[in-house]
Formats: C-alpha cells, sequence, structure tokens
C-alpha cells in the first residue's frame, strides 16, 4: 500500500491519500494499514472507530478534544459526500497556537485527514447525508472531552455557512469561547 501524505499549513495536520482500484463490480482501497501510515511518518496505534451520518447540509460537529491521558491521534474519511474539517492548534508552547487549518475531506476525493493529539477537531458537511468514519488513538471519555465554541470569533474559522445556517448540537451551541479556557489567551496575539 502506498500513501501519499501531505503537510497543511500547519505541517503535523496531514492530508492523506490511498489508492483505489475499480473494475465493473466497483472498487476496492485499503483505507489505513499500519506499516504503510508508518513508513509515511503517522505513527500511532488506532484504539477505536467511530462514523457519524448527518442529514443535514451544513451540520457542525464540534470543535472537540479530549485532556489527557486521553487525547486522540485522529485519521477521517468520508465514505459518503463532503466535509469542511478543521483542526485547531492547542499545544500551548507551539508556534502555530491557536491558529486553524482546513482541508475539503470527500468521497470523490478519496482524502483523509490526520490530526494529531493537541488539536481540537471540528468538521461541517457540504452534503446532504454525509458519512464521517474516523479513527482514534484512545477511548473516548466523557470526563476528558471538552471543546470550543464553533463560531469563536478569536478563532475567525471561515465555516462555509453563516451561523443561521447550520445545524449542531445543544452541547456544542453552548461550548466557552477560546480565551474561556486557555486562560485569556487569545489566538494571534502571542
Amino acid at each position: 500500500m502506498a500513501v501519499d501524505v501531505e503537510p497543511l499549513a500547519i505541517s503535523d495536520v496531514k492530508l492523506i491519500r490511498v489508492k483505489k482500484f475499480g473494475d465493473s463490480r466497483g472498487f476496492v482501497s485499503e483505507t489505513y494499514n499500519k506499516k504503510a501510515f508508518a513508513e509515511a511518518g503517522i505513527e500511532c496505534e488506532f484504539m477505536q472507530d467511530n462514523q457519524t451520518r448527518s442529514g443535514a447540509v451544513g451540520t457542525i460537529r464540534g470543535l472537540h478534544a479530549q485532556h489527557a491521558p486521553y487525547a486522540q491521534d485522529k485519521l477521517v474519511r468520508v465514505s459518503r459526500g463532503r466535509i469542511f474539517d478543521v483542526a485547531v492548534d492547542i499545544r500551548a508552547s507551539s508556534p502555530t497556537f491557536g491558529q486553524w487549518v482546513a482541508a475539503e475531506i470527500s468521497d470523490n476525493a478519496w482524502n483523509q485527514i490526520f490530526i494529531p493529539t493537541g488539536f481540537l477537531h471540528g468538521f461541517c458537511t457540504l452534503d446532504p447525508d454525509t458519512d464521517v468514519h474516523y479513527k482514534v488513538s484512545n477511548f473516548y471519555s466523557t470526563k476528558q472531552e471538552f471543546g470550543v465554541r464553533w463560531n469563536d470569533p478569536d478563532l475567525e474559522i471561515a465555516w462555509p455557512f453563516p451561523d443561521d445556517k447550520v445545524t449542531l448540537s445543544d452541547k456544542d451551541r453552548v461550548l466557552p469561547f477560546f480565551k474561556d479556557l486557555f486562560g485569556g489567551r487569545v489566538p494571534g496575539t502571542e
């Protein structure tokens, strides 16, 4: 298996492409191979696979992360539809602390995104009935989960839809702001 890995503007976040082999029956694709990913510089052990289906265009899930020792690396792919996928750097000593990167992940492009620990993660659906699959390197922990409001004005994420055109969970709608979680530190002021 060959894995094509492209670092994004924050280089620890990677866009990944794997091969698809098709014929008259359809296709087959090896979407994950531990050895091939390690050779491409992505070395983590995944513990859990999750899947979401979002019916409405403009459904936002996030921005979420988990505290250590339950922090999670994530490998995200889409088997149906398209998403605008976002990672926000929350590593306190990082030169890109508070900055974000995004990529469109879709079934048509057959791409994936790798988000290491130390990042908030969220996505917005761009097509109806979008199925998102993600592997995580640690188990889900309600007590260790936290998040930041998706439309935090200090983050200035360029989401594809305005506030009044998105669908959110009640929990995500009232997440705290970035500066409230990070001791008043505001992105871009360091």
